[in-house]
């Protein structure tokens, strides 16, 4: 999701689900003075579910940028059929790591 979209999301006040965890922060001022200038322009939106829809729109945007970096074994052909090399970068480790801690906070959420 790119920030436009959140921006348009944000009119139509839509919220998923959250997790039993809560997380604390203390952000700069400047940045907390835009966190208000936010809620006060989307009043549907509280602060925390403007930090949390930020939160999730720039961790997508970070997945996205990590590079692809070419590894040793063959995964497939592209069409003119030269070979595809799996991703040694960042990016699988990555998104193991957040499936593992995906269900970990899915199972807590269900404990309740």
């Amino acid at each position: 999701m790119k920030f436009r979209e959140l921006l348009e999301r944000w009119r139509q006040n839509a919220a998923g689900p959250r997790t039993a965890s809560q997380y604390v922060v203390r952000l700069p001022v400047e940045e907390a003075a835009r966190l208000h200038a936010l809620a006060e322009l989307f009043p549907g939106r509280t602060v925390e579910q403007l930090i949390t829809d930020l939160l999730g729109t720039a961790l997508q945007e970070v997945a996205a940028a990590m590079p692809y970096v070419p590894g040793e074994k063959v995964i497939s052909t592209d069409e003119q059929g030269d070979p595809v090399y799996e991703d040694a970068g960042l990016t699988p480790r990555f998104a193991d790591l957040t499936r593992q801690y995906k269900k970990k906070l899915e199972a807590e959420l269900n404990k309740r």
